[in-house]
């Protein structure tokens, strides 16, 4: 499987419980962070979720 680097550049704060649940889940506790995972389908549902949150790179 392909490999997407996920980076948070937007903050937390004034996101709904359930999208700070699915940061948690991916890795992304900090601001800037950034965490490689394998493209899956589970994982890009996550990504979707919080799109407006995160940048993501194809590796």
């Amino acid at each position: 499987m392909a490999k997407i680097r996920i980076t948070q550049v937007k903050s937390r704060i004034g996101s709904t419980k359930r999208q700070k649940r699915t940061l948690d889940a991916l890795g992304l506790r900090k601001l800037n962070r950034s965490v490689e995972v394998e493209n899956t389908p589970q994982i890009m549902g996550m990504v979707n979720k919080v799109r407006h949150l995160v940048r993501i790179e194809e590796k």
